[in-house]
Order: structure tokens, then C-alpha cells, then sequence
């Protein structure tokens, strides 16, 4: 047992019976349970009340035994001068306000309803479960999960706008500037994200945008603060970037960062640093002020249109500096492309849009639900269970359900656990 069940069937009325008394053997008719307050002080708030034949409007806190109150130090918080019922599941003590004058009491344990009770249990004491309704989401009808699931990916989209507006504080709110960054953290994939996010940090992005006109100034750039042109590689083309880094590295008095940060381990080699960094040169020297294109794009068609770049000459025969291969375009595929809309561009507009105050919904949902699905464990997991994606809306929003829902066992702030709990 814990006080959130407590509070979830304080809220809802969850009872037995309509008949209460408090420990004092009064008559208490429950008007309006209150506001529950998530943040600190009493539970609920403005509950009106009528115990015998006064109505009182005031503040109900909530305890698994009734000396938590003293455990909690409320005798001496004045923010709960105000509570008008104490709702405990035990009444293990006799609670006094501050004049002595004993508060309301009211006993939940034995007015639960028993198959309340039992769908409870069910959720939070099945240890060997996946997700804690893992046998019986199936059952959910496909209204209350539908909507559920766009609540779940607006979550999801705020969480990571969020994250973003973080990052445009830091660069005086340049849009043009987060979304470099951005694209550069996410063209390095899970593995090496990070590092490529300090790569684009490494360089103001002034200097960045000036040198994204020529091709060559840029890739000098990218690749001289990434450390790989460091060595001695008897090539013309890094012989010409490795002379214009030296230049700019001069000029810009710019630290580069040592190229062992950058993992090529168990990678596929069209997934290489070096080829994402020269993929991530050829996209911004193509479209110079790609923010105010990427924003007005709302359609999957022209999204894979921009992004279908031309590698430069070098890296169709080549994975890195050092060894040549067999010919290939090495073009940014649409699953990849899939994900920086995902992780990227949604969530920028999103975070853009809202600055405007003029967030169109409904286009960000129909992008989402023309994609294809991500494939990860967390999705091959509910497809097992019976609930399958079959959009990148369905997985994003799966993503939110299962990390930040099933994970810490919020179920009772569940659409899909309420339910349950409510059969």
C-alpha cells in the first residue's frame, strides 16, 4: 500500500459504500474531493465537505497511518492550518491542529472496493512483469489507448523541446545555430552523439556559417576540430584540408579535439565519423539557411528532398582518410533521415512554433504516422505483448509509455492503469 493509491481513490471516489462516518462517529458527505496538489503542502485542495450538518470548503491531507502527521512535522507547517479531514488507510494515533482541537479523521481501509483492491495488487506486486499491466493492455479498448498515445507523444515532444530551449539560451535564441548542433548530435548516432555535439560547440557558429559557402573551408574545418587531419596521409584532398585547417586554426585560435574521442568500433562503415561529418558538410554547403527551410517543410516528400545531398568526389571511394574503396554515393538513407525528423526537427519546430503561438498539431501527427516504426527492444517488446507499432507515432509514443510510465510505476497517472483499475 502507498499514499498515491490513497490519493487515486480519495480523487475518484473509488469506494465501497456512500455511507461514511469519520473515527468520531460523524456523518461526512464528500461534496467535491478537492484539487490534488502535486506540489508541496496538503493533497487536495479546496475540497468542500460536509461533516453532520456544517459544510466546510478547505485542505485534505492523506497518510498511510494517521501519525505521519507528526512524522511530517504538520503541527508546525502552517500550510496545513487549513486541512478540514485527515484521509488515512490506518488510524494508528489521534491527531491534534495546533488549539488542541482534533482533526476530522476518515478511515479508507476497510471501504476500498475489493476488486479495486485486487486490480492494485495485480499492478504494482507482479515482479517478474515486463511492464506491470504487461497481460492485460491488450484488453485496453482502442479509444481510451488512442488517445492515450497522443497524449503520450505531445509528452514526449514537450520533454524534448524542452532539452532544445536549453540549448537556445546558450546561443542567444539562434535557431540556425541549435539546429546545427542538433543535427550534428544526431548524425552522430547513439555512440557518438555527444562527441559530435562538442564538435559543433567547439567552433562559434559565426565562424561556422561563414565557412559553410565553400565546401572545402568547411570540411577543413569539421574535420581539423575533429583531429583527423593530425597525421601524414599522402593524399591530395586531406594534403588541401589539412594546409586551410592550419590557416583557420591560426586565425580563429581554435582547439581541436583529439580524434580517439570519435568511436569506430563495431560500426558499419556507412555509420563512420568520418563519412557522417563529410555527409553533415555536404548538407549545410547545399542549403545555406536550413533552419527557414526545415521550417516551413510539413510533409514527409520534401523532408527526404532536402536531405538528398552529393558527397563530394573523395568519399564515394573512401570510409576514411587512409584506405580507398569501392565507389559507392553514400547518400543519407530515409530511415536515418526518419530519425533527425524524429529527434530533430519536430521537436525544433515544435519549440518554434510555440514561440509564435501557433503550433499546428495535427501536422507533426500526420509526418509521424506516415513513417515507419523504430526497431528497438522497447518496441519489439510490446509487439510481443500485443501492442504493435505500426508508425513512428505509435513507437515515440510507446518510448514515453514504457521509460518514463511503466518504468517508475506511474500507473496510477496511467489512462491505460486507471482503467484497469477501475474494472
Amino acid at each position: 500500500m502507498n499514499e498515491d493509491f490513497l490519493q487515486y481513490v480519495w480523487k475518484y471516489k473509488m469506494f465501497s459504500k456512500i455511507d461514511f462516518k469519520t473515527t468520531n462517529n460523524e456523518r461526512l458527505t464528500i461534496i467535491k474531493p478537492g484539487l490534488h496538489n502535486k506540489n508541496a503542502g496538503p493533497d487536495f485542495l479546496n475540497a468542500h465537505l460536509k461533516i453532520e450538518n456544517q459544510t466546510w470548503i478547505g485542505n485534505v491531507e492523506i497518510h498511510l497511518k494517521a501519525s505521519d502527521w507528526y512524522v511530517h512535522h504538520h503541527e508546525i507547517d502552517v500550510n496545513y492550518d487549513a486541512v478540514i479531514l485527515h484521509v488515512v488507510w490506518e488510524n494508528d494515533a489521534d491527531i491534534f491542529m495546533k488549539n488542541n482541537k482534533p482533526i476530522p479523521t476518515f478511515v479508507l481501509k476497510d471501504l476500498i472496493n475489493e476488486g479495486v483492491l485486487n486490480n492494485y495488487r495485480k499492478l504494482f506486486f507482479t515482479p517478474t512483469s515486463w511492464i506491470p499491466c504487461d497481460t492485460a493492455i491488450a484488453t485496453i479498448d482502442s479509444f481510451t489507448l488512442a488517445n492515450w498515445k497522443e497524449r503520450l507523444f505531445f509528452e514526449r515532444l514537450e520533454r524534448k523541446s524542452e532539452e532544445i530551449n536549453g540549448l537556445l539560451q546558450q546561443e542567444n535564441n539562434n535557431f540556425e545555430a541549435v539546429l546545427f548542433q542538433l543535427l550534428a548530435k544526431n548524425f552522430g548516432l547513439k555512440i557518438n552523439g555527444d562527441v559530435f555535439l562538442r564538435l559543433a560547440q567547439s567552433v562559434p557558429f559565426s565562424i561556422l556559417q561563414k565557412m559553410s559557402f565553400n565546401e572545402n573551408q568547411f570540411a577543413a574545418l569539421l574535420f581539423g576540430q575533429a583531429g583527423f587531419l593530425s597525421g601524414d596521409v599522402q593524399d591530395e584532398y586531406y594534403q588541401q584540408l589539412k594546409i586551410e585547417y592550419t590557416y583557420l586554426k591560426h586565425k580563429y585560435k581554435l582547439n581541436s579535439l583529439p580524434n580517439s574521442q570519435f568511436s569506430f568500433f563495431r560500426m558499419r562503415p556507412n555509420n563512420f565519423p568520418t563519412i557522417r561529418i563529410a555527409q553533415l558538410v555536404s548538407l549545410f554547403q547545399k542549403h545555406q539557411n536550413l533552419f527557414s527551410k526545415l521550417i516551413e517543410i510539413n510533409n514527409l516528400k520534401e523532408f527526404y528532398e532536402l536531405f538528398s545531398i552529393e558527397m563530394n568526389l573523395f568519399w564515394k571511394t573512401h570510409y576514411n582518410f587512409e584506405s580507398l574503396s569501392k565507389t559507392a554515393p553514400k547518400k543519407l538513407s530515409n530511415s536515418f533521415v526518419d530519425l533527425l525528423i524524429i529527434n530533430t526537427i519536430i521537436p525544433l519546430q515544435f519549440l518554434y512554433q510555440k514561440s509564435r503561438g501557433e503550433v499546428d498539431e495535427e501536422s507533426f501527427l500526420e509526418i509521424l504516422k506516415e513513417m515507419k516504426p523504430e526497431k528497438n527492444n522497447i518496441i519489439s517488446k510490446f509487439s510481443e505483448i500485443k501492442i504493435k507499432a505500426k508508425s513512428a507515432f505509435d513507437s515515440q509514443a510507446l518510448l514515453e509509455l514504457k521509460n518514463n510510465y511503466c518504468a517508475p510505476k506511474r500507473c496510477l497517472e496511467c489512462a491505460i492503469g486507471v482503467q484497469l483499475l477501475k474494472r
